[in-house]
């Protein structure tokens, strides 16, 4: 397969799907190949500067990279954009984070691609909510509400001994629904936190 298959006929075919990420299996479904060749066109391709690793087995185009709202679900799903980086997007907070921030129901994890930090944070599945699709450049992505990012960056704040967080604009959130998302952690210490810090 890696002998019958161009780079001409490997870049129209894969962009022509709008894949804005691949892998190897992704590569066997469109050319009919074996895994063992699909993996050695991609380290190939790969060495030659053509497409670009973002973690073990996923690939894209250096000139048609996704956004790193977009690159944070892919590389982890499922999972939302979340915790600080949230808030400063909705702009509750007016800091800019430069940490890529997610939630997940699997295990935590970090990963660092294409020099930017990308980090999971697991909740409970029945916690894993409050979150919905944003376009960005044309590319969708998952995020967190401004109420439930705020739930979520103080509930790991409780978890890792900080104070709550303090300096944010009330405006933007809706204490019932705060609240709401608050009790699907079902941890009364964080909706007691919520509750005094949105009074």
């Amino acid at each position: 397969m890696a002998k019958l298959v161009n780079w001409h006929s490997f870049n129209k075919e894969i962009k022509g799907k709008k894949l804005l990420v691949f892998s190897a299996l992704d590569v066997c479904r469109l050319f009919g190949s074996s895994k063992i060749a699909a993996g050695f066109l991609l380290y190939r391709y790969t060495k030659k500067g053509f497409i670009v690793r973002l973690k073990r087995g996923i690939y894209a185009f250096p000139d048609a990279l996704p956004t790193e709202f977009f690159i944070a679900n892919k590389m982890c799903e499922p999972s939302y954009i979340s915790l600080e980086l949230a808030l400063s997007y909705h702009r509750v907070i007016p800091e800019n984070v430069y940490e890529i921030t997610s939630i997940t129901s699997k295990n935590p994890r970090r990963f660092k691609i294409l020099g930017k930090i990308y980090s999971y944070r697991r909740v409970k599945k029945t916690a894993f909510a409050g979150y919905g699709i944003v376009k960005q450049k044309g590319m969708g992505f998952f995020i967190a509400s401004p109420e439930k990012a705020f739930v979520d960056t103080n509930y790991f704040r409780m978890l890792d001994r900080l104070k709550p967080l303090s300096r944010f604009n009330k405006e933007r959130i809706n204490p019932n629904k705060a609240i709401q998302y608050a009790s699907l952690f079902q941890n009364r210490e964080l909706i007691g936190i919520i509750k005094r810090t949105l009074k």
